[in-house]
C-alpha cells in the first residue's frame, strides 16, 4: 500500500482548515432524531448534510491515498433532547481499514460516546481552527477523525499515527477549558474523550500500540500471502494484551480492542490447533471474563 511509503513523511500534517483535493476518509454521518418529537425535522437534515460535507471536503493529512485505501468510517449521532439550539445525545463512531492484497476490511475502531451535547443553529457554518475551539460539535467530530487516523496509521507502521493522536490530545487540552462541554474532563469517566486520548498518548501506550501494529501488519496483512503464517503471528501477539492488562488493568484500550476485534479473534481461532484453541480461550476469558460465553466459540 502507498501508505507504507508515506509514514515517515507524516510527522508534518495539514491543519484541519486546509481544503482537500481528496479526503483520506470515505465517511458517512447520519443523525437519528426519532426521540425528539414535535419539532421541525428539517434542521436535522440540514445538520447531517453540513457535517458530511465538513468531514469529506477537508484533507486531514499530507498523505495521498488511492480510492481503495481510503478509510471507511461511519458517525451515528443519536439525539435524545433538544432545547432551542442545545442538543443532547450520543455518538457512535466506527472505522475499518482494508487488509493488504485482499477484499477483506477489518474494524479498527468501534466506540460509543454517551457524553455528547452541543449548540447548533440551522445553517450556521461548521468550522474548525486548530488552536481555537468554538464548537463542541466540530471539536468532537475532529477529535474522532484524528483518533481514527492515528489507529489506522499505527496499524501500518510502529507508532505511525503519533501526529494524529497528538492532535487528538491537543483538542482535549483545549476543550477542557470550555465551560459546560461534556466528555472532555479527566476522571468524569474512564471511557470519555479525555480517557481515550490519554490512553493512546501516554508512555504506557507504547506497548499496546506495538501490539496493534503486530496484529495488523504482521498478522492480518500477511494472511493473503500465507494464511497460516499471518494467523500464527496474531496468536503469538495476543499474549501482549495480558501483559498490558497487568500494567493498565482499567485502560480504555482493552475495551477498544474488544469492541473492534473480539469477533475477528474468535474467527481467527477457527483454523488453529486444538491446543491453540484451548490456550486462546483461557487467555481471552481471563482478559474479558464478561465475554466468556461468547468466547466459547473459540474452542469449537
Amino acid at each position: 500500500m502507498k501508505r507504507l511509503g508515506l509514514i515517515t513523511g507524516l510527522w508534518l500534517f495539514v491543519a484541519a482548515a486546509t481544503q482537500a483535493q481528496s479526503s483520506e476518509l470515505n465517511a458517512r454521518l447520519t443523525i437519528n432524531s426519532d426521540k425528539i418529537q414535535g419539532t421541525n425535522k428539517q434542521i436535522f437534515t440540514t445538520l447531517q448534510t453540513a457535517l458530511n460535507e465538513f468531514i469529506s471536503n477537508k484533507k486531514w493529512t499530507t498523505a495521498t491515498l488511492a480510492l481503495n485505501e481510503r478509510i471507511d468510517c461511519t458517525f451515528t449521532i443519536i439525539l435524545n433532547e433538544m432545547t432551542d439550539s442545545h442538543f443532547v445525545g450520543e455518538i457512535q463512531v466506527q472505522a475499518r481499514r482494508p487488509v493488504y492484497n485482499s477484499a477483506y476490511t477489518t474494524t479498527i475502531f468501534n466506540f460509543r460516546d454517551t457524553q455528547f451535547d452541543f449548540e447548533y443553529t440551522e445553517f450556521e457554518p461548521l468550522e474548525y481552527t486548530e488552536n481555537t475551539l468554538e464548537s463542541n460539535l466540530t471539536a468532537t467530530i475532529v477529535f474522532y477523525i484524528y483518533v481514527i487516523l492515528g489507529l489506522d496509521f499505527d496499524s501500518f507502521a510502529p507508532k505511525g499515527g503519533t501526529p494524529f493522536l497528538q492532535e487528538a490530545q491537543h483538542i482535549v487540552t483545549l476543550a477542557q477549558s470550555q465551560m459546560g462541554w461534556s466528555g472532555w474532563k479527566a476522571f468524569d469517566s474512564d471511557r470519555n474523550r479525555h480517557a481515550l486520548a490519554t490512553a493512546l498518548t501516554e508512555n504506557n501506550s507504547d506497548f499496546f500500540r506495538q501490539f496493534w501494529y503486530d496484529y495488523h501488519r504482521k498478522g492480518l496483512d500477511e494472511m493473503a500471502a500465507n494464511a497460516d503464517r499471518g494467523r500464527t503471528n496474531i496468536i503469538a501477539a495476543l499474549p501482549s494484551l495480558t501483559t498490558f492488562k497487568t500494567a493498565r488493568p482499567n485502560s480504555v484500550l482493552l475495551q477498544v480492542f474488544s469492541d473492534a476485534k473480539l469477533d475477528e479473534v474468535i474467527a481467527l481461532y477457527s483454523k488453529a490447533t486444538t491446543q491453540e484453541k484451548q490456550d486462546g480461550y483461557k487467555m481471552m476469558s481471563n482478559l474479558y471474563p464478561a465475554e466468556s460465553i461468547r468466547l466459547e466459540a473459540i474452542k469449537k
